[in-house]
């Protein structure tokens, strides 16, 4: 069978191209509340807009937390030009979104295709085209319609608030390589759904009460800070692994996070992780990533008293044009079915 055609790198193409900025994720939580009913669940949606599923099992209950809500941006203000002025929704380089296609969706329903530019574009004009600093300030969407000045942008439909979505880019290579953008962490959701079908054939057994947990707030730093279950004793936060200079992880591991700007997590957990992961030959590393946060840290902060880890698939070049293999998918899999089994 192709990488293409397995079941977890299907879901992760559905998902990546799903355009869910936070604040914009009604479609894609949708989409993750059908699949998981086809499955035989019942998944609940949140005041807020997140999705919770019990998958089963009566020991400790735990919970796996993944988030659906990726980078993006919105429309801050119409210039005179006939260009968008944006604001950032998450953190990201704005060097990793130049010459980007995207889409302006306007809150009419209607959407409009552009592309994300410095305000110098043109080398053949511009004395300042590879100079001019990469900052919010000086990007702009040239938008792909008629359009000269404000009033031809109102006249759209187009205004301040309207969110924007990047073109996630989606490939999947002979070799088992996923590229996208966004695989932080739609890469996870696809990982949970995945999990959710063997527990439904019972490919799976839950040896303890697992819950699944999307989140849609993550890149601003809010997404698992409410609606957890009340009887959540552990929460693992189900996200990317962080990939580069010192650290071990790469493509093909599952990550085990023993600390990361908010600290260390939680050392006993830690270990089973570490254990569960030999005991199922799931290849993995154990890293501490520098500049990073989990929804788990909200679930922290907001005053739930749980265990709390972290792990996920590695994902190289995370916020920018992401990349990761299907071995790295496969190990996180494996390592969150027996964890839930044990």
């Amino acid at each position: 069978m192709k990488y293409s055609e397995m079941y977890i790198v299907k879901k992760l193409v559905d998902l990546a191209n799903i355009p869910s900025p936070s604040g914009f994720t009604n479609t894609v939580v949708g989409y993750l509340e059908s699949e998981l009913q086809e499955l035989g669940f019942s998944p609940r949606r949140t005041r807020k807009g997140a999705l919770v599923a019990e998958l089963g099992g009566k020991g400790r209950p735990l919970v796996l937390a993944a988030h659906v809500d990726t980078l993006g941006a919105m429309v801050k203000s119409l210039k005179p030009n006939g260009r968008l002025e944006i604001t950032n929704v998450g953190g990201f380089t704005m060097n990793s979104i130049e010459n980007e296609n995207c889409v302006i969706h306007t809150k009419t329903g209607k959407s409009f295709t552009g592309t994300i530019q410095s305000i110098s574009p043109s080398v053949h004009v511009f004395e300042n085209a590879r100079t001019l600093e990469r900052k919010i300030s000086n990007m702009e969407i040239r938008v792909d319609e008629l359009v000269r000045s404000e009033e031809d942008l109102k006249n759209l439909g187009i205004e301040a608030g309207d969110f924007v979505s990047f073109d996630p880019r989606v490939m999947v290579t002979d070799s088992g390589f996923v590229k996208s953008r966004h695989l932080d962490d739609k890469a996870s959701a696809a990982i949970l759904l995945e999990l959710a079908k063997k527990v439904s054939s019972g490919e799976a057994i839950c040896g303890r009460k697992t819950y699944l947990f999307f989140s849609n707030y993550e890149e601003v730093g809010h997404g698992a800070s409410a609606a957890m279950p009340d009887d959540c004793e552990e929460i693992i936060s189900v996200d990317m692994g962080a990939i580069g200079d010192t650290l071990k992880t790469d493509e093909f591991v599952v990550s085990i996070c023993a600390k990361d700007s908010g600290g260390p997590y939680d050392h006993s957990i830690v270990k089973g992780l570490i254990e569960t992961a030999k005991k199922v030959k799931a290849e993995y590393s154990v890293d501490i990533y520098p500049f990073y946060g989990s929804d788990v840290e909200a679930s922290l902060r907001a005053g739930y008293d749980v265990g709390f880890g972290l792990v996920g698939p590695g994902v190289e070049a995370s916020h920018g044009y992401e990349r990761t293999h299907y071995r790295a998918l496969e190990n996180t899999l494996k390592l969150l079915k027996g964890y839930i089994e044990n």
